[in-house]
């Protein structure tokens, strides 16, 4: 397998050099917190997944935020940020006939990059709001960067007329709370829904052309 195949926690474990006991741990706190939140779940859990003492998490980590900053920050500096500029990049630079062209390609890659990396996706989208420090680290590495390619993007159609005179802050906020929604959904709020992804996703994407599109709402 190679690292392009693989996800994110698995390179993490491998370039940290880390004992065995520290990748079971940081394995299943991983898991743990994915499954049931950072709140929710005890170092006694973590510790019965992973096959170790509660007393062995502790000798690693003081407390259990340590524990999940030593997850996501290093993954998010370290990895996440690099993977998701270049992943970004191989659409942000590409110039799309339409807007509407972009939005599906945008949602196509990010589709990929949620199925390879859920687990730790949805540690994040459940502890930012809750960590300032997780916050913090995700607008300095990976939210200015992005959102200064996706200004350039919504000028570039807004130049062409193919989307209404709006602040390009608003554009992106609007577009990017319709795209989040949909694979909350999807993949964090109702996992098991019963609905037809094809046609939701296509239903999504009108819903946000009709609004942005001049003449068109």
């Amino acid at each position: 397998m190679s690292k392009q195949d693989q996800n994110l926690e698995e390179i993490f474990l491998q370039k940290e050099g880390l004992t065995e006991k520290q990748q079971n741990i940081l394995a299943a706190a991983t898991e743990a917190f994915a499954e049931k939140g950072f709140a929710a779940t005890s170092t006694s859990e973590i510790a019965k997944k992973a096959g170790v003492a509660e007393g062995t998490i502790f000798r690693h980590y003081k407390t259990k935020k340590d524990l999940l900053l030593s997850i996501v920050s290093p993954m998010m500096v370290k990895l996440m940020a690099p993977i998701v500029i270049k992943d970004l990049n191989k659409v942000l630079d590409h110039r799309y006939e339409n807007f509407e062209a972009f939005v599906r390609a945008m949602i196509e890659n990010r589709a990929k990059f949620l199925k390879n990396n859920l687990p730790i996706v949805r540690i994040l989208i459940q502890e930012i709001p809750f960590h300032p420090e997780l916050k913090e680290q995700f607008i300095e590495h990976i939210g200015i960067k992005v959102m200064t390619r996706f200004k350039e993007i919504i000028e570039h159609y807004q130049a062409k007329e193919q989307i209404i005179d709006l602040p390009s802050d608003t554009v992106i906020r609007l577009t990017a709370s319709t795209i989040i929604g949909y694979f909350m959904t999807k993949y964090v709020i109702a996992p098991g829904a019963d609905w037809n992804e094809n046609e939701e996703l296509e239903r999504t994407i009108q819903f946000l052309m009709s609004g942005l599109t001049p003449g068109r709402s």
